[in-house]
């Protein structure tokens, strides 16, 4: 039988948004089939580990389905690499697994604190998007318990894997799910790090880069203005070779080691991440990066630095923080240069601003990425003036095609969404085939209005 349901008020990653809701933990699909007919009113919604920044991950007033109880592998086939897991499964469980099998995540987002069913629900993309795409790209079946209690397997160019991708839960529980890992070699990353010092320089070294390195990232320091607007850090990195290690690396080549390293203490105070503090920061980072070089960085580092701060989310302060990512194609660079413009200009104390490039986008209706420039903000809530700047750039970013980020919203009004998704009536469709009595939802559905046309 299911664990008894309790009522816990929980919040997104960001910590700026809070609802309550009655936990339920299942641990097979059983008691997944139990919890859903249990109750045929309240609305339901499946939790991972809870990393949305937003209300994607809440269901105030109604029923959560807590995943993490139902995790573990499968099966795995050490010669292909193909891996089926349970839906609760973290990356982090398949990078302590299978890193010291010489098999690697096709695709992580910034957190290894994501489950795999978040990670299909989210559709989340990496730092090698511009040449692997999305995670459900690497997805070659999953299976899918729909809301009237009917386990599906479902494939790539099935109507269900398109609704279930990038669908934020919406669709029904995904309960488990076969994935092709990357074989590795090591554990090493062979890192290049380059500072730039100003947004066109650092543009156009991406866009040179885009078919040279698997993982590329830039750091952007957003309260950097004049002739250093935009100047950021540019990373990349390939998966190291045998032949490439030294020291200690080449003692023990897949030795595989994350942990989190420091805690963030109680009671940090609201207004510590103001221009000054950011802007000390900023500075002493982009100093330290190295002009033009390579060197060999742990796993952990390279793409999981913010998981060696235990709660860093606690950080910005009791009113916590919104993280704005939005994407727009190739032809609308100068929407990035406009933004980093105001966002220097209102003085914006962004600890964390991320550039990226997108490749080719995943074919499913509210699947995020598309080919083009993606910029991601965290941003404090105590930030003066950040309702009417974020308003000005959902503007920009709709004017020209681009969208935002489900997963990270905390905002968006339906008028918004549907501007930004052009294949959302397609979305809802397929989406009402699998659940027609709407029982599946979360904040973040109602707030938007994503299984009904905005009034």
């Amino acid at each position: 039988m299911t664990s008894p349901a309790t009522q816990r008020a929980m919040s997104g990653w960001g910590r700026n948004t809070w609802s309550s809701a009655s936990v339920t933990t299942a641990r097979d699909i059983g008691q997944l089939r139990a919890a859903l007919s249990a109750n045929d009113r309240r609305p339901f919604l499946p939790r991972g580990l809870g990393r949305a920044y937003g209300d994607a991950a809440l269901n105030g007033d109604g029923e959560i389905l807590d995943m993490t109880s139902l995790a573990g592998v499968r099966s795995h086939d050490p010669e292909t690499g193909l891996t089926d897991v349970w839906a609760g499964t973290s990356i982090d469980d398949l990078l302590r697994r299978f890193v010291p099998r010489g098999w690697f995540p096709p695709v992580t987002p910034g957190t290894r604190y994501v489950t795999v069913g978040g990670a299909i629900a989210s559709d989340v993309h990496g730092k090698n998007h511009h040449v692997a795409g999305s995670f459900s790209q690497h997805v070659t079946s999953f299976n899918l318990l729909t809301p009237d209690g009917e386990l599906r397997t479902v494939r790539p160019g099935e109507p269900a894997f398109r609704a279930t991708a990038g669908g934020m839960g919406l669709t029904g529980v995904i309960v488990a799910a076969t994935v092709q890992l990357l074989p590795v070699r090591t554990s090493a990353m062979l890192v290049r790090t380059e500072r730039l010092g100003d947004l066109d320089a650092l543009m156009s070294r991406m866009q040179e880069r885009d078919g040279a390195y698997r993982y590329s990232v830039a750091w952007l320091d957003t309260l950097a203005s004049g002739r250093s607007l935009g100047r950021g850090v540019l990373t990349c990195g390939e998966h190291a070779e045998l032949e490439q290690l030294e020291g200690r690396w080449a003692a023990d080549p897949l030795r595989y080691r994350s942990r989190a390293v420091l805690a963030t203490p109680p009671g940090i105070p609201g207004g510590l991440l103001r221009p000054a503090t950011v802007g000390a920061f900023n500075e002493l980072w982009f100093r330290r990066a190295a002009i033009d070089g390579e060197e060999l960085e742990s796993i952990g580092r390279f793409f999981y630095p913010l998981d060696g701060v235990r709660d860093w989310n606690r950080i910005y302060g009791p009113r916590g923080f919104l993280q704005y990512q939005y994407v727009v194609p190739d032809a609308a660079d100068d929407v990035v240069t406009e933004s980093v413009r105001r966002l220097s200009a209102a003085r914006s104390p962004a600890f964390l601003a991320v550039l990226k490039r997108f490749g080719a986008g995943n074919d499913a209706p509210l699947s995020f990425p598309m080919p083009g420039w993606t910029l991601a903000l965290d941003l404090p809530e105590s930030m003066p003036g950040l309702t009417p700047l974020l308003r000005g750039l959902d503007e920009l970013v709709t004017q020209a095609g681009g969208r935002v980020y489900l997963s990270k919203d905390s905002r968006l009004t339906p008028e918004t969404l549907q501007a930004m998704y052009p294949r959302l009536e397609e979305w809802r469709s397929l989406a009402a085939d699998l659940d027609p009595q709407g029982r599946m939802a979360s904040d973040l559905s109602r707030r938007v209005g994503l299984r009904s046309r905005a009034t």
